[in-house]
């Protein structure tokens, strides 16, 4: 797959970080959240136009630990790190993974959640009887094993099409890993799942943290998930808040409230409301 837009942005970012917009002042009462309300069921809108899910249920507990006044806006996921670092809003709260390339521009909190990555096909198909030779797979560092398990998926995978969300680690994962398997980039996971049951793809990648809690919608009810369980790599160290470098004391704050909040349960809790599964991270 080519290198994404967001990867381009961000490396001409990298060298243009002068953009960014003011620092963080220890008496802030106030921030603004991005986030990308077509990424259910993390945040996405309800039937009367308000954004709901965990993300958006996590930003009020974690302001209410810090003590700050939070509002939240939508963003594109394209335009989403530019405009952060442009200072159009002070942190982005969008499912976002933490991982080496982004952190070239901006920061990141502690994860507040860690999850596999997984493929989806529909149960009709041959994809979803792959056997897996491996159960998990770690991609920071890959080893033989892994080498060869990433290589029998990808030639099940032969002749067929895969859909990625653009600008995404699924995306970086599919040009690192699998540069031969013929994609099919979306800007929203919502058309991607369209074509999935359309026929349009063959299958698509993407957290188990989407992927599980579709499976009990309409739109999920003919899929299945297959394949290894993956992280590290592309995938990063886990999802996390997203901040302009040089708003140290605001990452502070909010990771401090982060810590609170998979101390007490929380984390948990809004886990098994929002995805079905504790996705809380383990260190």
């Amino acid at each position: 797959m080519k290198i994404s837009k967001l990867n381009i942005l961000l490396a001409t970012l990298a060298g243009a970080i002068v953009l960014a917009g003011p620092a963080a002042a220890e008496d802030r009462k106030s921030i603004t959240f991005a986030t990308d309300a077509t990424y259910a069921p993390f945040e996405s809108k309800d039937a009367s136009g308000n954004l709901e899910g965990f993300d958006i249920d996590l930003s009020k507990d974690l302001c209410s630990r810090a003590k700050i006044e939070c509002t939240i806006i939508e963003q594109a996921w394209d335009g989403i790190i530019p405009s952060l670092v442009a200072g159009r809003y002070d942190a982005i709260l969008a499912a976002m993974d933490i991982n080496a390339e982004r952190e070239k521009v901006i920061s990141f909190t502690q994860p507040y959640i860690k999850t596999p990555i997984r493929f989806i096909a529909p149960k009709a198909s041959s994809l979803p009887q792959y056997k897996v030779g491996l159960d998990d797979l770690t991609l920071d560092d890959v080893s033989p094993e892994e080498r060869a398990e990433l290589e029998k998926l990808a030639a099940a995978f032969d002749g067929k099409k895969v859909g990625v969300q653009v600008s995404t680690t699924a995306e970086s994962f599919m040009t690192q890993f699998m540069p031969n398997v013929e994609l099919a980039s979306y800007d929203t996971p919502d058309n991607m799942i369209l074509d999935l049951n359309s026929g349009r793809i063959d299958a698509s990648l993407s957290t188990l943290a989407r992927l599980k809690p579709l499976l009990e919608k309409p739109e999920g009810k003919d899929l299945a998930i297959f394949g290894p369980n993956m992280t590290g790599g592309p995938f990063g160290k886990g999802t996390g808040i997203g901040l302009r470098k040089e708003d140290g004391e605001l990452r502070e704050r909010l990771n401090k409230a982060i810590g609170e909040a998979v101390a007490d349960g929380t984390i948990e809790k809004l886990s098994m409301k929002w995805l079905g599964f504790d996705a809380t991270p383990k260190q």
